[in-house]
């Protein structure tokens, strides 16, 4: 740790854990459901457990990526923090709108709108902390001795994403014109601008990882950054058809969506090329296996599975079912999970000392999580499939499939166990850490 600013990094993570834990919760509520064991029904209904489960994920994925932006700003910028102290107040603010938003859906209090479930009230709250924190974050970047690309496109993903998250909040009467602005938020972040924020921390990392030259993997997010904006902005036409607007967004859309795991791809063959030109052999290998194997589980889940799906003449017929979970959970555990993994077990040894970058449970964590979250994708994906064939094909009730398939997700439960593990191993390491220590500023400079 070079600054002492980077602190308040860590209680971002830390809140980070705490969230995931949560959500991976409600996530099993919801996986024993599907087997009939609903009891918990009477207290969390179905509904309540998806809302939670899927906002919970763009929660504590935020929280990392405001850790992230807190550790890796000030460093890119060589200038500490402008304001600490208004940093915790945004750190737990973040936090207290989110448990009012978790305890008032147990409570039937939000919008209804899928994926945007917070209440509106709430929703100007957010705005304001994310406005805190870009403020803190923009202004440490220009007080700077320097301006990286590395800073400047995580810093634009992250102001893309404060802006995009406006359109959701317009009030609109009409359902089509309401759900049309709705995928600018849910789609243009996932496939839009959260890739720009992985650049950018994916671009951090390997810089201090590898040893290659700083010129070199900053050529690389031109890249990516390009292919990101030329296949997310249009590629989110392919939600389009089903909310009602002219069908020639299917095509677009399709045609656009089918471009995205080129930058997928990008990044995949920029970390694995980097790492062999690496120059040194980093100790953290920790980090470095999170790192590299974000690219490269991100380009098969958001990329390849993706492009699967995505495509018109199938999309017709899997929109709107499993298929979709399949690809939605490889692609966020790969693109956006992991990578926030992989800055945290960076940037951990330097925050408190502690080198405990290189232990059995933490390459066990890796490959565990990792196990189980392909088993989660595999169930989902064959669960996905039947569904297709049996509901759309088939034309037999929903309610009825449900049943058929039902044994796919005893599979899943499985495989969550198997993937919960991973993550409490992970959480073990992270408290084995410690809390952050100034005399590791000592150490970095020593």
């Amino acid at each position: 740790m070079k600054y002492k600013s980077q602190k308040v990094a860590y209680w971002f993570f830390a809140l980070s854990m705490l969230l995931l834990i949560l959500q991976i919760t409600y996530g099993f509520i919801m996986g024993f459901a599907r087997i009939g064991m609903d009891g918990l029904h009477d207290f969390i209904p179905f509904n309540t457990a998806r809302a939670v489960h899927t906002n919970l994920l763009v929660v504590w994925l935020l929280s990392g990526f405001m850790g992230a932006a807190y550790y890796i700003i000030p460093e890119e910028a060589q200038q500490e923090l402008v304001n600490v102290k208004l940093a915790y107040i945004q750190l737990i603010s973040l936090a207290l709108v989110g448990v009012t938003a978790i305890i008032g859906y147990h409570f039937n209090w939000w919008e209804g709108r899928k994926f945007l479930e917070i209440p509106r009230q709430l929703d100007f709250l957010v705005v304001a902390n994310v406005l805190l924190f870009l403020g803190l974050i923009l202004a440490t970047l220009f007080k700077g001795k320097r301006r990286t690309t590395t800073a400047l496109v995580l810093s634009m993903g992250l102001l893309f994403a404060a802006l995009l998250y406006l359109p959701g909040m317009l009030p609109f009467d009409s359902q089509v014109t309401d759900s049309f602005f709705r995928w600018w938020v849910v789609h243009l972040w996932v496939e839009g601008v959260w890739e720009l924020i992985m650049g950018g921390i994916l671009s951090f990392l390997l810089i201090k990882l590898t040893g290659v030259d700083r010129e070199v993997i900053e050529k690389w997010l031109y890249v990516i950054v390009g292919l990101t904006f030329l296949s997310g902005i249009l590629g989110t036409g392919h939600h389009y058809y089903y909310i009602g607007v002219n069908k020639i967004w299917l095509v677009v859309g399709g045609i656009f969506s089918a471009l995205e795991p080129l930058a997928f791809l990008a990044m995949a063959l920029f970390a694995v090329n980097m790492y062999r030109k690496g120059e040194k052999k980093h100790p953290n290998t920790i980090a470095l296996f999170w790192t590299i194997g974000s690219a490269i589980v991100s380009f098969v889940g958001a990329g390849l599975l993706g492009f699967a799906h995505t495509l018109p003449q199938t999309n017709l017929y899997t929109h709107g079912t499993l298929v979709t979970a399949m690809h939605g959970h490889l692609a966020f555990w790969g693109a956006y999970a992991m990578i926030v993994f992989a800055i945290i077990s960076y940037s951990l040894p330097n925050l408190t000392g502690r080198k405990l970058y290189n232990s059995a449970r933490g390459r066990a964590s890796f490959w565990i999580a990792n196990i189980g979250m392909i088993g989660m994708t595999v169930a989902f994906g064959v669960a996905g499939v039947a569904q297709v064939y049996l509901e759309r094909k088939f034309k037999m009730e929903f309610m009825v499939v449900q049943k058929e398939i039902s044994v796919h997700f005893v599979v899943l439960i499985l495989c969550a166990t198997l993937f919960t593990i991973g993550i409490v191993l992970y959480i073990i390491d992270f408290i084995k850490h410690g809390r952050p220590d100034n005399e590791a500023i000592k150490i970095i400079e020593e």
